[in-house]
């Protein structure tokens, strides 16, 4: 083959025409990455077809065509499956087709040793005798389709600790003795490091590991012994939901609700929606799990349209917890963030020998400096959001760019010396805690002192039952079992809740839930206190009560008279510049681009009638700053389009983003299916 044609990761919409070197003419290059000249520039390229004669459209001289360089990949690193799961991702998310092959593919240039790395001595996940409950659910989800009526998408839902994780390896076990290959997806390998041992132990030298803690050379090693088939179960985060498996028989989506399986970079997709699409291609099961579901898959199986398998009983002697609420409005302040009734209950533990986890989801010491003379609060210069003391290094710290400064005396602004701080973070409860409980042995676990690759190791020593306390963000709120565990704390349940987002409601629930599922899986005498200065607010409220029906209820009540997913779907632009003005500018300028794109839709003859309908429901919300109006000195603007059928907001965007050009000191995020809107 003579002729290939290449994409590349830019935003470019089209591929690019290069020419073969003389040596591969005989040889398929369908697959492989290759170096090459691009304008001035040397970048990557992937190989998705080729050709002996150039077509007689081609639209410019032939005797522009550059050879490629080089060719990085003796066999192919990505399949035709991989070319037209790119084109997908490029339509619905609406990014180029280079874009998305590039976040599908590992970036490493040679293979390198790798192992299933930094696992520690593995527990005994040999196969257990599976309870009525899970064996049921495990028939249902390996069942013929038929059996199902045609239904691919199953849900294993239950409290934490009731067994969700043997239904999905027994489940697994099935379809590799049927010959086919299994994805298993995880939220984040560094907190889940439990289930990759359950994995590894059931499958050994079957599974791979793709994690954000293997180099791009590794994570290469791994891809290609999933390409050759020679591991045929594929745990891993977000971006192993493309693995490559051949014969793929089932996927797996652990702790489902959890924000992580969206990307936050483009192509901005959801390993979800990812995994859906792959499922319903090959017609395999698509099998999900969670003790917290989202409110979107809580109304699929609502509505019947996921088959729902319910777990009710803790199997490792364990059972679910006490929980007490504690009004903190009812605590005098010189008390500090540890009422009275928690620091009695965490003396007890101490006493019996067992262990307490305290859960704050902010990091830091302070959370705001304010002046009490002329009111100035200390903000980011490149951001928008209050700065966050940390006093060990006695600086302010922005949590979205990293800017510092040093801890100021006086008030930047008066020069008052009558300043203070409000709000704390885990920095500070580390130093009441100490002072409280001085012979207790503490960590302190968030991003500011714990490292992804020091987090397994922390997480070993605590259950090992080298620590007594351990306090953190919601690193420690999910997928972590710890037999010594009694007693758990949620230091100030409201931190999330007043945000201007939509699924504020759903997270705080979530995480008290999940933070609250550490305690009492191996012991029937499981303990929370949940502390907060809002003790009948319906999130915090329905999670202390265990009203799970009750407050997803309540929820898709609101969500349906506000006309948020899953009631409506949403496309989000966010207009981002260095200057403020442009913003604004080019944000009203696509409001306006958007209402007549829209109207031009609703005019064309070749769509069908209900698609014209849906058009007159479909919002242009904004322009409006966004939540978090500056970020890493850029200001943002944002546009929201929300209405019943994605399809028309999908070509509106199109038509927006590749039928117009924007100056070269602004960019245009699009997000569709945004799971925040700050």
């Amino acid at each position: 083959m003579k002729y290939l044609q290449i994409i590349l990761n830019r935003p470019l919409n089209q591929s690019f025409t290069y020419a073969n070197l003389e040596e591969y003419f005989d040889k398929s290059l369908v697959g492989h990455r290759v170096d090459l000249k691009f304008g001035n520039s040397s970048m990557k390229g992937f190989v998705i077809d080729e050709f002996d004669e150039l077509p007689k459209d081609l639209g410019f001289d032939s005797s522009k065509i550059r050879p490629i360089k080089k060719v990085i990949d003796k066999e192919p690193t990505f399949t035709k499956e991989t070319i037209e799961m790119a084109k997908w991702i490029s339509d619905f998310y609406i990014c180029s087709v280079g874009e998305a092959i590039s976040a599908m593919i590992p970036g490493g240039k040679r293979e390198t040793s790798t192992l299933g790395s930094g696992m520690s001595e593995i527990d005994d996940f040999s196969k257990r005798t599976l309870s009525e409950e899970q064996s049921n659910a495990v028939n249902n989800i390996v069942a013929d389709i038929k059996e199902n009526n045609g239904k691919l998408l199953h849900y294993v839902y239950g409290p934490t600790g009731t067994g969700k994780t043997e239904v999905f390896l027994s489940a697994a076990e099935a379809i590799l003795s049927k010959g086919k290959g299994v994805i298993y997806l995880v939220p984040e390998i560094s907190l889940t490091k439990q289930v990759v041992d359950a994995v590894i132990a059931r499958f050994g030298k079957t599974a791979a590991v793709l994690h954000s803690a293997l180099t791009p050379s590794q994570k290469l090693t791994q891809w290609n012994r999933i390409l050759n088939n020679e591991a045929r179960v594929v745990v891993g985060a977000r971006s192993a939901v493309f693995a490559p498996v051949p014969n793929l028989g089932m996927i797996i989506i652990d702790e489902e609700h959890d924000s992580s399986y969206k990307s936050g970079s483009t192509p901005r997709y959801n390993a979800r929606q990812v995994a859906m699409h792959r499922c319903f291609i090959h017609k395999i099961p698509l099998v999900m799990g969670s003790a917290t579901p989202s409110v979107e898959s809580w109304k699929l199986m609502k509505d019947d349209k996921i088959i729902k398998h319910t777990l009710t009983k803790r199997l490792a002697g364990g059972a679910m917890p006490k929980i007490e609420c504690i009004d903190l409005t009812k605590v005098p302040m010189d008390q500090g963030c540890i009422s009275p009734t928690l620091r009695k209950r965490i003396d007890d533990v101490l006493k019996e020998k067992r262990q307490t986890i305290l859960f704050l989801n902010r990091r830091g010491f302070y959370h705001y400096f304010r002046c009490n003379s002329c009111g100035y609060e200390i903000k980011c210069k490149n951001c928008s959001v209050s700065m966050t003391l940390h006093k060990k290094d006695r600086r302010l710290r922005c949590h979205y760019c990293g800017w510092s400064v040093e801890q100021p005396q006086k008030c930047p602004e008066c020069g008052s010396l009558d300043v203070g701080y409000s709000g704390f973070g885990t920095e500070y409860i580390e130093n009441e805690v100490r002072a409280k409980f001085p012979n207790a042995r503490i960590m302190r676990i968030d991003t500011d002192n714990v490292s992804p690759k020091e987090l397994p190791d922390k997480i070993e020593e605590f259950k090992r039952g080298d620590y007594d306390i351990m306090l953190g963000t919601q690193m420690v709120a999910k997928g972590l079992n710890f037999p010594n565990l009694k007693l758990v704390g949620v230091i100030q349940a409201d931190t999330g809740l007043h945000l201007p987002d939509f699924r504020a409601s759903e997270r705080t629930f979530s995480l008290i839930t999940q933070v609250a599922g550490r305690a009492g899986r191996y012991f029937p005498d499981g303990e929370v206190l949940v502390q907060t200065y809002n003790p009948n607010n319906e999130p915090i409220y329905y999670a202390v009560n265990g009203q799970i029906d009750k407050f997803y209820d309540n929820e898709l009540n609101v969500r349906e008279m506000t006309g948020f997913p899953p009631f409506s779907r949403m496309i989000q632009f966010v207009f981002r510049s260095s200057s403020e003005e442009l913003s604004a500018n080019m944000a009203d300028k696509g409001g306006s681009l958007l209402g007549d794109i829209l109207d031009s839709i609703k005019k064309r003859k070749d769509l069908p009638q209900n698609i014209i309908e849906q058009c007159d429901e479909t919002e242009i919300l904004g322009p409006s700053e966004c939540p978090i109006a500056k970020i890493s000195e850029n200001y943002r603007n944002q546009i929201i389009v929300k209405g019943p059928n994605i399809r028309i907001m999908q070509m509106m965007a199109k038509e927006f983003l590749y039928g117009y050009k924007t100056p070269s000191n602004l960019y245009i995020e699009c997000d569709v299916d945004p799971t925040s809107v700050l």
